[in-house]
């Protein structure tokens, strides 16, 4: 674990509830109180990156940000413990120096083909006529109680609406009059031993688990609006291996689903076309790629390394966006023939949002727009102060989100939950090393 950046007379670490007794460090500001610390871990499959967020009355402060290659995953699912555990622990290390802090608790994002999510419906009787804290606990247990797999785990229990009697679209029904209330949700499902990875490879980076909560989720708290959230919005999380989908319509989510497709295919597509090797057809997507060939002028070139140190050639850039752009409509298509399946197409009144590392390609918003039928944009990182000019980019918009998650869950008096079998060891364990730095 990295060192906190103060004197040595000096001890701050953030507990396991998240707390930082004495924040300092090169972004250290005149404070009476300190804030609350949340940091949001994006376990990518191209970049691993942490976001240090401080919470303030007004609003989130973003203080730190850390961010090195992902070498251990495959389409979101982590395959290497050794190169994510390496990659986790360079991204904190750079998130502390930055941010002034010692990181021990994070929230995490997940993603990956095996996240299913589907709807689901409870029922109870109103035993005092009058809806109370319990019976909303009660009928959203009722809705929960639907029969898993053994080899999978609910990551999100997440409340669509309320409905007393036959008055539907309450969002707290609390205190109202009735008989009978029902409860509509949607369950976010994963692989058991894929979320059991990413909690191993954080622990043994030295990091507690506060939570697992779903990209496309934390995503949609960095980018969407409320205005969009309640018209109906669909967010596409267009990552390096996979791409997320979350659908919103007055203001919850009503579908979620995850296509393990991602930039890297757009990547590996330009290393076959143009036989050129994949590092370099990474470089050769971020700088020059477009997904829309028409938005390439005709004179346009570019300069293709090639294979096995023979010379470079110079081609036509539209024969790039010629590679690029039938991935992308395959990609958006696939993902708009899976909202047409779950019949929520009718519902994105106020289009489509297009966030994640593989949105910064040019011409992604056009092909949504002309796919979805409806207003796109590429949705940036919103809602918070500080470090803005840094993290103001698609690919920040998950690990931002995280933070934000995070910072609602304890406004809500939500506090942490640890996910880690073996914490009072290693509660234990930091104790000791605790008393023998101060012996």
């Amino acid at each position: 674990m990295a060192k906190a950046l103060r004197s040595p007379s000096k001890k701050a670490e953030i507990s396991i509830y998240g707390i930082d007794e004495e924040r300092g460090g090169p972004l250290k500001k005149d404070r009476t109180m300190p804030g609350e610390i949340i940091v949001g871990l994006d376990i990518g499959t191209t970049k691993m990156c942490a976001v240090v967020g401080e919470v303030h009355h007004d609003g989130i402060e973003i203080i730190g940000i850390g961010s090195h290659p992902s070498d251990g995953l495959r389409k979101g699912v982590v395959v290497n413990i050794e190169s994510t555990v390496n990659s986790i622990k360079e991204a904190i290390e750079e998130a502390e120096t930055m941010a002034g802090c010692e990181i021990s608790s994070v929230y995490a994002g997940i993603a990956g083909g095996h996240i299913k999510g589907f709807n689901s419906h409870g029922v109870i009787a109103l035993k005092e006529k009058e809806v109370s804290r319990k019976d909303i606990d009660r009928v959203i247990e009722a809705a929960s109680a639907v029969a898993i797999p053994m080899d999978r785990e609910v990551i999100h229990v997440l409340t669509q609406e309320f409905i007393v009697d036959d008055q539907d679209g309450i969002l707290d029904p609390l205190g109202m009059s009735g008989v009978r209330l029902e409860a509509k949700i949607h369950i976010v499902t994963g692989a058991v031993t894929s979320a059991q990875n990413i909690i191993k490879c954080a622990n043994r980076a030295g990091l507690d688990v506060c939570d697992i909560v779903l990209e496309s989720l934390a995503s949609s708290e960095a980018v969407l609006s409320e205005e969009e959230r309640n018209q109906g919005a669909a967010l596409l999380d267009f990552g390096g291996g996979t791409t997320d989908l979350a659908v919103f319509s007055r203001g919850t989510i009503k579908h979620t689903s995850v296509l393990a497709l991602g930039g890297d295919n757009l990547t590996y597509d330009i290393s076959i076309g143009l036989r050129t090797p994949k590092a370099e057809a990474e470089k050769i997507k971020i700088k020059y790629g477009c997904a829309l060939s028409s938005m390439i002028g005709k004179d346009e070139t570019i300069e293709v390394p090639s294979v096995g140190g023979r010379k470079s050639r110079v081609l036509s850039r539209q024969i790039l966006g010629e590679i690029l752009e039938p991935r992308v409509e395959e990609i958006f298509t696939l993902i708009y023939n899976e909202v047409e399946r779950a019949g929520y197409s009718h519902l994105i009144n106020s289009g489509v949002v297009i966030t994640g590392g593989s949105a910064e390609l040019a011409g992604v918003a056009e092909i949504a727009e002309q796919i979805f039928n409806a207003p796109g944009r590429v949705g940036y990182p919103q809602g918070i102060t500080g470090l803005v000019e840094i993290v103001n980019k698609p690919m920040y918009a998950t690990a931002v989100g995280l933070v934000l998650y995070g910072a609602k869950r304890v406004k809500e008096g939500k506090r942490f939950r640890i996910r880690d079998s073996n914490i009072f060891g290693r509660v234990m364990e930091r104790m000791k090393k605790w008393f023998k730095d101060v012996i």
